[in-house]
């Protein structure tokens, strides 16, 4: 029985041991091939690129709205690129607002490897591009970021000062996150990367919407709504239908009427 344990245990030891090798490649899933433009759904927009802090060159898109509104840094989700969020992109640009959607390092024609700091500090240079190159305030930006891009989004709100912040079908930590697919596993003890965002909302002075579906099958509701709970005044929560990537498209109307009702009642677009 004493030897049957001591296998146990390092077989064990031994899976736990290959989790935290693979972490990176379990959370991250760039692809390098852009699909789709902007250009693809009937949208002008700028090819643009920018350098971070530590000297990587991140590529994305600038999509200006007729009429504009306000102006979106839009974070997108973990795997494949900002050719794959085309959707997003157009439903925010219909509410007249231009975007910046840009990849993370690793991602699309973004050089480098990804990692947590590494995407924050893309978004921050993000935020930077538009105010040195296309003359935006903070009370011109909104961040918006769906689902590991809504901690990404976060931090963002945390390191500058936008309009507001917007966090889609996101989650309050990885290591939470990580703990719902697997349960067996010491995941808060062996994590590389946090993305802890229920540890931030509370210090974020702007207004914030929450958005999150029931249906979600990839990151737990609750989750949704504790960042809601959590966070500091002001503050929204905007209930939608559907799954985890096609929540906003299933909801529609719902979706947008409850942006542009938050963005209403806190001034936010012009």
């Amino acid at each position: 029985m004493v030897s049957v344990g001591i296998i146990l245990l390092a077989v064990y030891s031994c899976i736990v041991g290959a989790m935290y090798w693979k972490q990176d490649s379990m959370i991250y899933f760039p692809e390098r091939e852009i699909t789709h433009t902007p250009q693809n759904i009937n949208l002008h927009y700028e090819n643009v690129t920018f350098i971070t802090r530590d000297g990587f060159t991140i590529s994305g898109w600038y999509i200006p709205a007729k009429d504009e509104k306000g102006t979106v840094v839009f974070c997108h989700g973990n795997a494949g690129n900002v050719s794959h969020f085309m959707e997003h992109i157009k439903m925010l640009n219909s509410l007249q607002l231009s975007i910046l959607a840009f990849d993370y390092r690793g991602y699309g024609r973004s050089n480098g490897v990804p990692s947590e700091e590494g995407t924050y500090l893309d978004a921050e240079a993000a935020w930077d591009y538009l105010v040195t190159e296309y003359g935006k305030t903070p009370q011109d930006i909104i961040v918006v970021g769906h689902s590991l891009g809504g901690a990404v989004a976060t931090e963002l709100a945390m390191r500058k000062k936008p309009a507001a912040l917007i966090v889609e079908s996101s989650f309050t930590s990885l290591p939470d996150l990580a703990a719902k697919f697997y349960p067996w596993l010491p995941v808060k003890l062996i994590a590389k990367h946090q993305y802890a965002s229920l540890s931030k909302v509370s210090s974020i002075p702007c207004p914030k919407l929450f958005i999150h579906s029931p249906d979600d099958e990839i990151v737990p509701f609750e989750q949704g709504r504790a960042l809601y709970e959590k966070a500091s005044q002001p503050k929204e929560f905007l209930l939608i239908k559907g799954g985890h990537n096609d929540g906003f498209l299933i909801s529609g109307k719902t979706y947008s009427d409850g942006l542009m009702k938050f963005f209403e009642k806190y001034s936010i677009v012009r």
